[in-house]
């Protein structure tokens, strides 16, 4: 049998597992990323990481079919990153090239949110479907999809950037720089900052009870859980969330018109009474034909997608 590395290379930490054909993981490892360091240092780390994998399972190097990353950047042709989030890497850099030299094994990668999406896609919550949207709500938005089996990259690597489509002119400022954009509303910064304005001004809650009057303090989650207990103030923050949700889930539906769309992050861990709302709201924002055997889900694989979608881009 074949084996591939899966490799989920992260600003702080890199997930590194060994993957059979049928994309379970046999054994997985995380170690520092320690980016500073450089590219050929750090690529150096990951090999020998992989290597000592290989060897606790008692595989031969030469049983390995090939290496997949995902990536925190843009990807052009499954090789060269455009630019490095949060890494002090050169830009246009072909990774694959310098990888494959360090450890003599086909190497092919994709955007870290891509990746996700393609491993929710072929062995999560989207197993079976023929196209799926990945979403991943937290401090911003990504996004992946994938049709007909080929994750959509686009040509510069840009592909799947939904979190920056936008719902408001001129709307509220996005940490990409650009206004108006799906993130600057839907996401955990989003709900936050908007629960933030609207404490400023009513104090009269359970949400400001929760947070013990500490405004600085407030996360989405503490939103959501005081919203489970009845809170009026706080139903009403969900409720804002639930509508820029649907606006960009509707305005995906009416452009990919996919059979799911999983959600993923921690803005999907406040579960139904967030997901309840949302599709109440999607027939103003979506297609009627695009809602027929339609299902909105939330991700199966946690921390295991990295790792089995950049397996996937192997197989």
């Amino acid at each position: 049998m074949a084996y591939i590395a899966g490799v989920d290379i992260g600003g702080t930490n890199t997930k590194i597992g060994i993957v059979n054909e049928e994309g379970k993981i046999l054994v997985k490892k995380s170690i520092k990323t320690l980016s500073i360091e450089g590219t050929e240092i750090t690529l150096t780390r990951i090999w020998n990481t992989i290597k000592e994998l290989l060897a606790s399972l008692e595989i031969s190097e030469e049983n390995l079919k090939g290496v997949g990353m995902g990536i925190p950047g843009p990807v052009m042709n499954k090789k060269v990153v455009g630019f490095f989030a949060n890494f002090p890497w050169e830009k246009n850099l072909n990774v694959s090239q310098i990888f494959e030299k360090i450890s003599g094994k086909i190497t092919r990668l994709d955007n870290d949110v891509n990746v996700i999406a393609l491993g929710e896609a072929k062995y999560g919550a989207g197993k079976g479907a023929s196209s799926s949207v990945t979403i991943a709500l937290g401090t911003g938005i990504g996004g992946g999809i994938y049709v007909d089996g080929n994750l959509i990259s686009g040509f510069t690597g840009a592909g799947g950037e939904i979190g920056h489509m936008k719902l408001v002119k001129d709307g509220k400022l996005c940490g990409c720089g650009q206004k108006g954009c799906f993130e600057a509303y839907a996401s955990a910064t989003g709900i936050e900052r908007e629960a933030i304005s609207r404490l400023l001004v009513d104090k009269t809650n359970l949400l400001y009870k929760k947070i013990d009057g500490n405004i600085e303090k407030l996360e989405a989650k503490d939103i959501f859980d005081a919203a489970k207990e009845g809170d009026k103030f706080s139903l009403e923050l969900v409720d804002y969330e639930a509508e820029y949700l649907a606006m960009g889930i509707g305005n995906i539906l009416n452009i990919i018109n996919p059979e799911k769309i999983i959600l993923g992050g921690g803005v999907a861990l406040a579960g139904d009474i967030l997901l309840d709302r949302v599709k109440e709201k999607l027939p103003k924002y979506a297609l009627g034909v695009t809602l027929n055997n339609f299902e909105i889900v939330l991700g199966v694989l946690g921390n295991d997608a990295g790792i089995k979608g950049a397996a996937a881009l192997m197989l």
